[in-house]
């Protein structure tokens, strides 16, 4: 039986070595062993699971990963963090484009795809941070190196599938050449969003940097889309085939539903398909499974390369999930994700939980009240679709309230042509009903209003036109409202669909050197990399969704037709609404968290995961499920929001907000140094940051530690965040 978590969160590796006898032999034995050579691993034995203590049972690999590739980098030329980059190679903006873009070889995919991850998820500007406060070369313990911060060691890449050969879900395993068994540790580095298997490397270097091994998966999402047009598909690798050759080993096939995908492909010419969309599995039901599988990987994979070997060569169980550490971690879908892994853990694998901004489908009933500065917030607990399809509808035109004129991202759009459809929004809005007032000032202040009533915090007001005219609000709305309500591709649900468009801003032709990268510029989600939202609903034939029109409209609205299309699902009696209410469901968190120490860490600006929806209520929700057995810190940070990459970016940010990512690696350090040697976790608490400031839309001033003080672990009292035992949140303004 597993030890009392209690006791394994104090001291636990100083007991291991001095317990001295066979079991420290073990030990011994498994830290000189160089672990197996590198090529591919075939299927293998049966299932996981524990183990002995004492290296007595074979190292059984879990029956549900099926071939395993092992490649070990030697840090110098590759490496594990930066793909052989380096801390200087993933700041600069110009990527590491393969020798030919539409043949991309496996190792070019990897390298461009760890550039491309890790510079979305961090603000890679040497003004915001990196490579001073956080980045490669600063080491564990916080102090600047002059190295580049190349990490040697083993990368292990395998499926997970149900039998069917349709899951197929993208697990790997890092463990760095630093990695001691007589200390052993692992954190989760579930991706983030829908992207790829490397979508959590940002979280991931905090964990090679202390020496643990890192479990990622890409839980049932992924960038590289099934071309219907060509019929091909990603392999695991990124590379890409045709489906009928790929079979099995495709990373996903869409499923054609009531139509074939020919007959598809014949009337709707040059369209993709994307797994999280389109697999009609709903993937995030089982985004908690998917990190504890990763999990027994992991473990299986650190036993394949430390485990003591028997007399007739075979790896042993040296060490099983009571010897080594595991923290459970990532950001915003990785960090629900992790959340969602810690409550489902009924076989005691995760010691602890450290997350950023989680994604967090709470149930309508939960009976908890957030309380901000003394007053009920408006709104809170709603589940993502439903604050989603909201904002999806009112951002674009909200970006037009004049008080917010120098709003983040507002200079986009005279760039991109998008301020015809701004003001075409807000007509449309009031031409419904939808917003009040006499003209575009007035409808526009009227859409803020409706988000601040609906939970957002005046602190994202700026936020707005951002997401908006980069379309975030319009393409997890789509995205999930295929995915909750398990539609096919071919059933274009609300009239969308995901294709290259061309100058007439129809759809076209994939080109060749995108589609072929796209397993590493895709954020799985699009629009992105080249792949835009259509609208097959607009009267002049399909057309780029932003710059489209609603049915018997003379102009341009950013088809709010289609928007309010998403937006009924949630209340509607359609089969696809009953569906897609059916697949939220099965989404939901449950808040109890088995007494594993948590810290969860959130932005207060988020505009994207608002804390009044997310983090906040569950607080209260796990207070009530657990009581006074909750172990759950809640850290809100000022002036943070959703997307660090947008920082060095985009204009206006840097001046505005400093980076969480920082503060996903101080909440690390607290769990692992409780975890470790019982340091206790700070309280809830709010961290008041500091904006760099300077000139609004001009380059901001150098970040200094003043900017960023640390989490309080004696927060003041006008600092701390209270939780009742009724479930009352209260947050201090």
């Amino acid at each position: 039986m597993r030890r009392n978590q209690a006791e394994k969160a104090t001291g636990a590796w100083a007991r291991r070595a001095a317990r001295g006898g066979a079991a420290a032999a073990v030990l011994l034995l498994a830290a000189c062993g160089s672990g197996n050579d590198d090529g591919d691993h075939g299927s293998g034995g049966g299932g996981g699971g524990g183990g002995g203590t004492g290296g007595g049972q074979a190292n059984a690999k879990p029956a549900y990963i099926g071939e395993v590739r092992v490649q070990t980098y030697d840090g110098v030329a590759d490496d594990l963090l930066t793909a052989g980059l380096g801390k200087d190679g993933l700041a600069s903006a110009t990527p590491p484009l393969p020798a030919d873009p539409a043949a991309p070889t496996a190792a070019e995919l990897r390298r461009y795809a760890i550039h491309s991850n890790y510079r979305a998820l961090v603000d890679t500007s040497a003004n915001g941070g990196y490579g001073s406060l956080y980045g490669p070369n600063v080491d564990a313990r916080g102090n600047i190196t002059g190295g580049q911060g190349k990490v040697a060691g083993v990368e292990y890449l395998a499926y997970s599938d149900d039998g069917t050969g349709r899951q197929n879900v993208t697990m790997m395993v890092q463990i760095p050449s630093t990695f001691d068994p007589a200390r052993a540790c692992l954190i989760t580095a579930t991706s983030s969003g829908s992207r790829g298997v490397y979508g959590g490397i940002s979280t991931g270097e905090w964990g090679l940097k202390r020496g643990c091994a890192v479990a990622y998966t890409d839980k049932g999402t992924g960038g590289a889309p099934h071309d219907l047009e060509t019929d091909t598909v990603p392999l695991i690798d990124g590379t890409r085939a045709n489906r009928q050759a790929a079979g099995a080993a495709a990373q996903f096939v869409a499923p054609p539903g009531d139509t074939t995908l020919a007959d598809f492909n014949a009337a709707a010419p040059h369209r993709l398909a994307f797994k999280h969309a389109h697999s009609q599995r709903n993937p995030e039901k089982d985004w908690g499974l998917f990190t504890l599988q990763s999990v027994e990987f992991a473990i299986w994979a650190i036993n394949d390369r430390y485990g003591a070997q028997a007399a007739d060569g075979t790896r042993q169980r040296t060490l099983d999930k009571d010897r080594i550490m595991v923290i459970a971690s990532s950001i915003s879908n990785g960090g629900g994700a992790a959340v969602a892994a810690a409550e489902q853990d009924g076989d005691g694998l995760i010691d602890g939980v450290a997350v950023t901004e989680p994604n967090l489908n709470l149930p309508s009933n939960t009976g908890v009240t957030v309380q901000r500065g003394g007053a009920a917030v408006s709104r809170s607990g709603r589940t993502l679709f439903d604050y989603t399809s909201l904002a999806n509808m009112l951002q674009l035109c909200a970006s037009r309230d004049p008080a917010h004129a120098d709003a983040a991202g507002l200079g986009f759009y005279t760039l991109l042509g998008l301020d015809a459809a701004a003001e075409g929004r807000c007509r449309a809005l009031a031409e419904a009903g939808i917003v009040t007032g006499g003209n575009l000032g007035q409808w526009a202040a009227s859409a803020l209003q409706q988000l601040r009533a609906y939970g957002w915090e005046a602190e994202s007001d700026a936020l707005h036109a951002s997401m908006a005219v980069f379309e975030v609000s319009n393409a997890i709305a789509v995205t999930y409202a295929n995915a909750l309500s398990r539609a096919s591709v071919t059933e274009r649900l609300c009239g969308f669909s995901f294709a290259a468009t061309g100058t007439a801003l129809g759809p076209v032709t994939m080109p060749a050197a995108p589609l072929a990268t796209m397993f590493s510029t895709g954020n799985g989600i699009p629009p992105n990399s080249g792949v835009q939202l259509v609208n097959d609903l607009d009267p002049r034939g399909p057309r780029r969704d932003v710059l489209s029109r609603s049915p018997q409209l003379a102009y341009d609205d950013a088809n709010l037709a289609g928007a309010r299309c998403l937006r009924e699902l949630l209340t509607g009696g359609t089969p696809a609404g009953v569906r897609l209410r059916t697949g939220e469901a099965e989404t939901l968190r449950s808040g109890n968290l088995r007494g594993k120490p948590a810290l969860i860490v959130h932005g207060r600006s988020d505009a994207l995961l608002p804390v009044n929806h997310t983090s906040r209520p569950y607080l209260g929700y796990n207070r009530l499920k657990e009581g006074a057995a909750s172990r759950l810190s809640y850290v809100e940070v000022t002036n943070a929001q959703h997307f660090d990459g947008f920082i060095g970016v985009v204009p206006g940010y840097d001046n505005r907000y400093i980076p969480l990512h920082l503060y996903l690696n101080r909440a690390l350090d607290a769990m692992f140094d409780h975890l470790g040697g019982g340091a206790p976790l700070p309280p809830s608490q709010v961290v008041r940051t500091v904006p760099r400031g300077g000139t609004l839309n001009a380059p901001a001033p150098a970040i200094l530690p003043a900017n960023v003080p640390p989490i309080a672990a004696s927060p003041a009292a006008g600092d701390r965040i209270v939780v009742e035992a009724d479930g009352i949140v209260r947050v201090p303004d």
